[in-house]
């Protein structure tokens, strides 16, 4: 009776394995990278490749929008960062799909995707810590972001895939506490889009961490990058790059 349940048992795995072969490989141990399909590999690449043109186009809109030199560095800094993360992504996942027979430059472009999540969380936050009026204490966020940034590289260089768990952490913590820096603001515009964006991005991390129980869970975890990107363009260019008398005319 046993066998005859282990064997059904195997029978419906083996069944849904085939019906789900092309679209999702089997779940692996959390020590263990998951391996996508061929269609996952397309998917993880286009879903962030579209964006590089855009996030270029977009980081010079705010470029000449700039009416000093806080903003044109700071357009500088967020365009960089925006434009860093989908091309460093796609680069990657371009590498484990094509030369993933290379292991150790596959290893690079791994980390080098890693560091820029750090590096893009930072510039994304940038413009408004730089552009925003904040409180006496607050203000040193301004380059404490950075720092942390640095860390969290330093620390992929060094514990690259070791402690996943930690790694993740790490990812949300650097989110999360800018975010509460916001808050003294005195000019509190654009904190709902902020936090909008916030939300697409934690949802995110669930498919993040599901790849083997969701089809194209990775390429859905890009999708919310994207739109959670995208909402927190526009709250920039919204907020702290329309001109005065095109804002107020809008209100």
């Amino acid at each position: 009776m046993r066998a005859r349940t282990e064997n059904a048992h195997k029978h419906e795995m083996d069944l849904k394995k085939t019906k789900l072969g092309r679209f999702m490989n089997c779940r692996v141990p959390a020590s263990k990278r998951y391996q996508p399909t061929e269609y996952e590999h397309a998917a993880n690449c286009a879903t962030h490749g579209f964006w590089i043109l855009p996030s270029l186009l977009g980081g010079s809109v705010l470029y000449f929008l700039s009416m000093d030199q806080w903003h044109r560095v700071a357009a500088w800094l967020y365009g960089s960062g925006l434009t860093g993360l989908f091309v460093t992504s796609t680069l990657f996942h371009t590498a484990a799909w094509k030369i993933s027979h290379l292991r150790k430059v596959e290893q690079r472009f791994h980390m080098c995707d890693r560091m820029a999540i750090y590096f893009f969380i930072a510039s994304s936050y940038s413009p408004w810590l730089m552009l925003r009026e904040l409180g006496p204490w607050a203000c040193h966020m301004r380059w404490l972001i950075w720092v942390m940034a640095c860390i969290g590289s330093m620390y992929v260089f060094f514990f690259h895939e070791r402690y996943k768990l930690v790694e993740l952490l790490g990812y949300v913590a650097m989110g999360a506490v800018p975010a509460l820096v916001i808050l003294s603001m005195v000019d509190r515009a654009g904190v709902c889009e902020l936090a909008v964006g916030g939300v697409f991005y934690v949802v995110g991390v669930v498919f993040f961490k599901s790849d083997g129980l969701v089809p194209f869970a990775h390429a859905i975890w890009h999708l919310f990058v994207a739109v959670g990107a995208t909402v927190h363009y526009y709250a920039i260019w919204r907020y702290l790059y329309v001109p005065g008398p095109l804002l107020q005319t809008s209100r």
